[in-house]
């Protein structure tokens, strides 16, 4: 089969590897219909190994570099194991995480945190090939109205839904998400799907503010001509009740902390590239909350994903910019995200096509 084979920084190959292999007891093999291109695989491609492991197994799915890249897809069973309720036919999409089940932190079902955690696409063969091997306890059956395509868009959605969340952002609430790319356009659809009451979208790049608009934000600040803590100051009279972070860039963290209404809740879901320096005096004073936010747990984020989108609440059509073969990844896909991120939101890679 062909698959994007991970060797080593800036040298990812489109090649010929053996098929996935016979599925043991509880696992399938998947004919992937779509993967979506994440920052993290590009970040693999330019910066790696971030998380591939490369002087040894991964001591969970016992594979290591060279590695299929791809956490984002979603597939067809063609083949099953011994003690599968699936049959050949179904469309499953994988939550790609593999926790370990026996660490502290997995027995309190807080899988993000597993101390052992491994991913599908980074850590273990990942589906940017024609077909994945994946055990069943990570997959969920698609509705019969959601497209394998979309399904693909379920795990960046998935982070977005676990954000929100753990905001608890509350039916009148107003909210502020600083990033309108990917993830914070999901965080915004997801806000108001959860009732909140007015959201501001806080990005600088024109065309990202005019599709959130479309998506339904009360209204959009370009923070390079704008306070934006005092705009949203002025729009909300106290400030937003709940602020999302989800463009990782270090020097906007203060500013999410700084815009929050006094007892506000700030959720940080994306992934600083650095060290950032926060003076938590206005942290302390105001009683705020800072709140982490990682990935996302299959039955709670991934699985309400998946409704989501079947359900047809979240418009995934807009925020996927480009769909290519396998073949053009690196040229299309990895370079043109490289060269051009600000033009580029969701890229979907159709590896049988």
């Amino acid at each position: 089969m062909k698959a994007a084979m991970w060797h080593a920084r800036n040298d990812i190959r489109i090649e010929t590897v053996p098929d996935p292999g016979p599925p043991g007891p509880g696992e399938v093999i998947l004919k992937v219909t779509s993967c979506g291109i994440c920052g993290t695989d590009l970040e693999e491609f330019v910066s790696g190994p971030i998380f591939i492991p490369v002087d040894k197994p991964n001591p969970l799915t016992g594979q290591q570099a060279p590695l299929i890249l791809g956490h984002e897809f979603a597939g067809e069973v063609v083949e099953v194991g011994r003690d599968v309720p699936f049959k050949p036919g179904t469309y499953l999409a994988p939550d790609t995480l593999i926790p370990c089940g026996e660490c502290y932190y997995c027995k309190r079902h807080e899988l993000t945190l597993c101390d052992n955690l491994a991913l599908l696409g980074l850590m273990g063969h990942g589906g940017l090939a024609e077909y994945c091997k994946v055990p069943i306890s990570m997959c969920i059956e698609l509705p019969e109205s959601l497209s394998p395509e979309y399904a693909a868009l379920a795990e960046p959605l998935s982070v977005a839904v676990r954000a929100v969340r753990k905001s608890r952002l509350r039916i009148g609430e107003t909210a502020a998400i600083f990033g309108g790319g990917t993830i914070g356009l999901f965080c915004l659809q997801i806000a108001l799907s959860a009732g909140a009451s007015a959201v501001y979208v806080v990005e600088p790049v024109a065309r990202r503010r005019e599709l959130a608009m479309q998506l339904g934000a009360t209204g959009v600040i370009d923070p390079r001509t704008t306070d934006a803590v005092d705009e949203l100051r002025k729009l909300t009279r106290i400030g937003p009740d709940v602020v999302l972070e989800a463009c990782g860039v270090p020097e906007v963290t203060p500013m999410t902390i700084d815009a929050a209404r006094k007892a506000g809740r700030i959720v940080l879901l994306g992934i600083p590239g650095h060290k950032s320096t926060i003076n938590f005096f206005n942290v302390v004073v105001t009683e705020k909350e800072v709140i982490g936010s990682m990935s996302h747990v299959y039955d709670e984020d991934f699985y309400t994903a998946l409704q989501l989108l079947a359900e047809g609440r979240i418009d995934a059509e807009k925020l996927i910019t480009h769909r290519i073969p396998l073949d053009r990844l690196i040229e299309d896909g990895l370079l043109h995200l490289k060269n051009h991120p600000l033009d580029t939101l969701k890229i979907l890679v159709k590896p049988n096509d």
